[in-house]
């Protein structure tokens, strides 16, 4: 109970433009409602569609349309030279129209889980190398027992391109470290106030071994890194600078969520930044035939599934 109160107190904190929000800084972040009729957005906005059979979009679309409250998995994909990738971040955003909130769960990528379609008993994030975003979807959807309506597949390299194309991010560092090759072996990432490029970033959000957080720190870099980026994409009125963030989610970025959905979130989901609350999934550690693995207990499932489905 009192680590529940503490984590409710630091929730609060401004988190409103975490990760899950890549895509409407893309396209919404970067201008107004206009912004979404003009050709070039529309041209990249259908050139990032990708169809799923794991969510029925009838559904859905009666859903966006009633102002009813719906569910948005973000998958951060690292993709590999020889497979197709695995969700390096897995995140849920719950929004509620009515209560004007928000509710954003991480769910650590090393937790163990039934891989739905597959058969086997192995960590989350591994659903999307043995089948795409299909088989990370309904894994996701059984493990905490709700319906997702849209998802949003970024590759992790395309945070560092969005970093470039604001012109680099500043952050505060809490801990003093030297990378271990992510960006470049042994370059020093000083505590404090760094102003970091997209590949520096990229490290810098990567990092987990030097930390004594492990992946939760990892997952509140890569938060701090997109907030950083959302800060300033939210004032760039520069042609050429929106053109370039258009570019990176051209590239990077796939997604069911059509134009008239964006538009239904701009003018009817906006105000669920109002109300902010995060969460981390958390369980315990421990290897399996020398595997890690993170154990979540059934109560803490529950208590996330009762926080997305109140």
């Amino acid at each position: 109970m009192e680590r529940q109160r503490k984590t409710k107190r630091k929730r609060k904190r401004r988190i409103g433009r975490y990760i899950i929000l890549i895509l409407l800084v893309l396209v919404i972040g970067v201008g107004s409602f206009l912004l979404l009729t003009a050709r070039d957005v529309k041209q990249t906005v259908d050139g990032i569609q990708k169809k799923t059979t794991a969510i029925d979009e009838g559904v859905t679309s009666k859903k966006i349309k009633n102002k009813e409250r719906i569910n948005v998995l973000l998958l951060g994909i690292d993709e590999r030279e020889f497979d197709s990738g695995r969700s390096d971040a897995l995140l849920l955003m719950s929004l509620d129209p009515a209560t004007e909130s928000m509710e954003l769960v991480s769910i650590p990528r090393d937790t163990r889980t039934e891989i739905i379609g597959h058969n086997t008993v192995d960590k989350i994030n591994h659903a999307y190398a043995f089948g795409g975003v299909d088989m990370s979807l309904e894994t996701v959807e059984n493990l905490l027992d709700v319906d997702i309506d849209y998802f949003v597949e970024i590759n992790m390299q395309g945070l560092a391109d969005l970093v470039d194309a604001v012109g680099g991010v500043t952050v505060e560092n809490d801990l003093d470290w030297y990378d271990e090759g992510f960006y470049k072996k042994d370059y020093h990432y000083k505590k404090g106030q760094i102003n970091l490029d997209g590949q520096q970033a990229l490290g810098y959000a990567r990092m987990r071994h030097l930390d004594p957080d492990g992946d939760f720190g990892r997952n509140a870099r890569q938060r701090q890194v997109i907030e950083a980026v959302l800060n300033k994409g939210a004032n760039i009125k520069s042609v050429g600078k929106i053109d370039d963030l258009l570019d990176v989610l051209g590239k990077n970025v796939q997604t069911n969520i059509n134009l008239a959905s964006m538009r239904h979130l701009l003018t009817d989901y906006r105000n669920v930044r109002n109300s902010v609350q995060e969460h981390e999934m958390r369980g315990e550690g421990t290897k399996i035939n020398g595997i890690y693995y993170l154990i979540v207990p059934e109560d803490e499932i529950t208590a996330i599934h009762d926080i997305i489905s109140k």
